[in-house]
């Protein structure tokens, strides 16, 4: 693998540190203090971990997460906990390959396909929700 730029890896250790996904603006304001101050820092930065493979845009929530360290030559799913936001990475080959076959018996060519999965991790699930649920009043 390449070598990582300063940026990169500065960005790469924020999201490392964090078990639930940042948003562009949450790495930035984390990385202040190391001199970073633009959106295009944090943005290209992210370009070139998430095209490397090293970390994962979480279309649903606008945010990225470090990747887990696995194998990426096979699709991945995201569990995403819809309390805590935390987020596991999940192999999802077949799925692909069901929506792939999906897609052409449809005529449509699939570039790739971002599978989200919402939910409750099992920590937020074995543990009441403080609160009303929201909308309630």
């Amino acid at each position: 693998m390449a070598t990582l730029t300063r940026n990169q890896n500065l960005v790469l250790s924020v999201l490392a540190d964090h078990a639930a996904a940042m948003s562009a603006y949450q790495i930035l304001d984390a990385l202040r203090p190391a001199g970073l101050r633009a959106p295009a820092q944090i943005y290209r930065a992210l370009d070139h971990l998430v095209a490397s493979g090293r970390a994962h845009r979480i279309e649903s929530l606008n945010a990225y997460v470090a990747c887990d360290g696995g194998s990426h030559h096979a699709p991945v799913a995201f569990a995403i906990c819809d309390r805590c936001q935390t987020i596991a990475e999940l192999p999802a080959a077949g799925e692909s390959s069901r929506l792939q076959a999906s897609a052409r018996s449809h005529d449509f060519a699939m570039d790739h396909a971002t599978i989200e999965i919402h939910g409750l991790c099992r920590r937020c699930a074995s543990r009441p929700q403080s609160g009303p649920p929201p909308g309630d009043a």
